[in-house]
């Protein structure tokens, strides 16, 4: 029959190669392997072809996955073990298969010799040898005593391929190389592959037995420093001699050695623990280096939690921890976002500013939730010394590390959400300036290597959220706010609070109370009358309190015997809380000639801020400014007297009163007050005391004014627009350019206001004064 057309069954090899005049033992026991066997078995010469899978995880193979170049093997020996085969296969030649005849239950497959390989040539004869002396080097290695065999190859074994085929065999080599070694086409192409595998094999070799090294002696080192101790505190107890202090400096240096810590602190550490053990026990430096070692110890160089990158998750505990806040919600989604697309990313640095009672410090604490981060909050108001932060240098007594070092310290792991509250009420002395030691803190280019005075080592800060809040922007160092990225936490209208209360303060209290819904039960109404008739604040602190106040008063009647449930009807409030604090009526329902309602934006929320201004008789026309006055506010009076006074054709402005003094007044006389937000509603009450007629009742204004009379833009405006809506008042007066910052306002609020926009101080004033023509108005 001719070889070109012979057929014979097909055994799949997984991650091996049969190598021709080579015997290879064989564990057969899938289905597929089996009935190839059994059918070569059957056969008159034992033939089959053995062939190697390219994918070794494939447990069912077809022809396809199978490589071309095989081996034609002979079975000489076969031994039947429960369910599998134990065989001794013969390679005999080279093939190729050609196609497949059969491929169920078993492959058959149609295959051609290929013929031997017999090419030769002095660079043959040179990579041989070279291909031995390196295989003599290697097995060298691995195995002194190999060195003989590979002698005895050379003189034994005669055929080039035969000795790659025989080296091959003997190397832990991967499937894809030992296949390429079979499919060779020439004993030189053989030649040049072993080559460059035992070059990479020796090259391996050669590095894990210099990492072995070094690690033994590493270990060695180590070992002989632990019987040495160990030897030394036999000795010492034996002598009587180990006592509780030098018993801590060994356990301590045990935890230096189970703690991975970086190179330059574990090298100062143990400079430490070497100098300690010689410092006597009473003193000073004792306690301090003892402390400095345990830091370096504690902290937590290399730990991490894991972010927990869920974004539905996320949204769904900030929705239910607060209400609306969405600026600062999506801020938080979108740092998940990137964290999930790049986990190096730097942790953002935000500043949360707004009114007291918003909810910036809980705000944080969601956020520590939602992302699965350890959270620690400072309070850095009144701070005036800069060693809090930084730390104490280590020179004197009774120094300890800064604040954010025991921080982290304290959060255990290295990317914890770091809370600085009330950034804007640091201060500064002869101690130094804490703004600008945070300047380094709060800077993702420089906190990466932040050094500590204490410490003295660089820490990296750089996986720290930071969070800070403030009330007000306006004392906060310029370079220091540079550095963080601002989001505004507006006040609340009186539908949002009601809101809020429904959702999350009534059922706090009263768990807090220990009631029930069943026992107590508040209506909207009553909490709507709670707002406004007890409560008048941006946030919502001060209505939780009185909230709270309700739920004790009910808790005490339980507390007495009572068990009806309670239903607080708004005519209860009176027993409960006592007289109402604030009154619809507050709104001034009469103005007299030269009152003017401002608005003001206080680090408290909004405010509605009545300027009042009277005519003094004088001959001097002098200007006389109350009411704690800042510099500012009152060259905005200066300016707005000086408009009005220049505009005696365009206004109705009675001379008499032109000739005379004024005295403008803005209480509470105890609060100071500042900006130029108030050029308006100065302007408008001058003019309105110059013209002698009131201005409306329901208006309130803000905008900064020029001594040319243009109405410039300002801020705050959500702030103001809410503290004119809770005083009862509907109608404003804006900088026209404001008019985009009304979007942020609730829709409730927006419906009920009247806003008129103005870009003159006469429209200003001619919205202003009821009574003011059109055409009297400044142009």
């Amino acid at each position: 029959m001719n070889v070109e057309t012979m057929s014979l069954p097909v055994l799949p090899l997984k991650n091996t190669v049969l190598f021709p005049n080579l015997m290879m033992p064989l564990a057969v026991g899938r289905d597929i392997s089996l009935r190839a066997v059994e059918e070569a078995a059957d056969r008159e010469d034992k033939n089959l072809l053995l062939i190697s899978q390219k994918d070794p995880d494939q447990e069912d193979p077809v022809f396809t996955d199978l490589f071309h170049i095989g081996t034609r093997g002979v079975i000489k020996k076969l031994e039947r073990s429960e369910d599998r085969l134990q065989l001794v296969v013969h390679g005999l030649e080279r093939v190729e298969a050609i196609e497949a005849e059969q491929e169920h239950p078993f492959i058959i497959a149609r295959f051609r010799s290929l013929p031997p390989l017999e090419d030769s040539g002095a660079e043959i004869d040179a990579l041989r040898q070279s291909v031995l002396e390196q295989a003599s080097r290697l097995f060298e290695l691995i195995n002194p005593q190999a060195r003989q065999a590979i002698s005895r190859l050379d003189r034994e074994l005669r055929d080039p391929a035969q000795q790659v085929y025989l080296l091959a065999s003997l190397l832990t080599l991967d499937l894809e190389k030992e296949q390429s070694l079979l499919a060779a086409p020439t004993r030189l192409e053989a030649l040049r592959l072993m080559h460059a595998f035992l070059a990479h094999e020796r090259q391996v070799a050669e590095l894990r037995q210099q990492i072995a090294s070094q690690a033994q002696s590493e270990m060695s080192r180590q070992q002989r420093e632990y019987m040495l101790r160990q030897q030394m505190r036999a000795i010492q107890d034996e002598l009587g001699e180990r006592d509780g202090e030098r018993s801590e400096i060994f356990d301590l240096r045990q935890r230096l050695e189970e703690t991975r810590l970086p190179e330059e602190a574990h090298l100062e550490a143990e400079r430490e623990l070497t100098r300690l053990e010689r410092i006597p026990v009473a003193a000073p430096d004792y306690q301090l280096t003892r402390s400095y070692v345990e830091l370096l110890i504690e902290l937590p160089w290399n730990k991490l939690t894991d972010d927990n990158l869920d974004i539905v998750h996320a949204r769904r505990v900030l929705d239910d921890d607060h209400y609306d806040l969405n600026e600062v919600k999506d801020r938080i989604i979108e740092q998940l976002a990137v964290l999930k697309l790049n986990p190096e990313a730097k942790a953002p640095i935000l500043c949360f500013v707004g009114p007291p009672g918003v909810g910036k410090t809980s705000l944080g604490q969601s956020i520590a939730r939602s992302l699965g981060r350890k959270f620690e909050r400072m309070s850095l108001g009144g701070l005036h010394d800069e060693a809090e932060l930084r730390g104490h240098r280590r020179t004197y007594i009774g120094a300890m590390p800064g604040r954010i070092i025991q921080a982290v310290r304290r959060a255990g792991v290295r990317n914890p959400l770091l809370m600085l509250d009330e950034i804007d009420k640091l201060g500064r002395d002869f101690r130094g300036d804490p703004a600008s030691a945070m300047l380094e803190i709060l800077d993702p280019a420089q906190n990466n290597e932040f050094r500590d005075n204490y410490l003295n080592l660089p820490f990296d800060l750089s996986r720290v959220f930071f969070i800070t809040t403030a009330n007000t922007l306006d004392t906060i160092p310029r370079p220091l706010l540079d550095r963080m990225e601002v989001l505004r936490l507006s006040g609340y209208s009186d539908e949002e609070k009601l809101f809020i209360a429904r959702q999350y303060l009534v059922d706090r209290q009263r768990r807090d109370t220990g009631l029930t819904a069943e026992q107590l039960e508040i209506p909207d109404e009553v909490i709507l009358r709670v707002i406004r008739r007890y409560t008048r604040e941006a946030g919502v602190r001060e209505l939780e309190r009185t909230l709270g106040r309700l739920c004790r008063k009910v808790a005490t009647r339980f507390a007495r015997g009572e068990t009806d449930p309670v239903r607080i009807d708004p005519e209860d409030l009176g027993q409960l809380l006592g007289p109402e604090r604030f009154f619809e009526e507050d709104v001034r329902q009469q103005m007299a000639p030269g009152v003017a309602a401002g608005l003001a934006y206080t680090a408290t929320g909004g405010q509605v801020l009545y300027i009042e201004a009277v005519l003094l008789p004088s001959s001097s026309r002098e200007l006389t400014l109350t009411g704690q006055l800042g510099d500012v506010m009152r060259e905005s009076a200066r300016a707005a007297l000086s408009f009005i006074r220049s505009q005696p054709g365009r206004l109705p402005l009675i001379k008499e009163n032109l000739d005379m003094g004024i005295h403008i007044h803005v209480p509470a006389g105890a609060t100071p007050k500042d900006g130029p937000s108030a050029g308006v509603a100065l302007a408008t009450a001058i003019a309105s005391l110059y013209i002698g007629k009131p201005m409306r009742s329901d208006t309130a204004m803000t905008g900064e004014i020029t001594l040319s009379g243009l109405v410039l833009p300002v801020g705050g405006i959500k702030e103001k627009v809410l503290a004119a809506h809770r005083a009862g008042l509907r109608r404003l007066i804006l900088p026209r350019q404001n008019e985009q910052d009304l979007v942020d306002l609730p829709p409730a609020v927006r419906e009920e206001m009247e806003f008129i926009f103005a870009g003159h101080v006469g429209e200003a004033l001619a919205a202003a004064l009821p009574d003011l023509e059109e055409q009297q108005s400044v142009a």
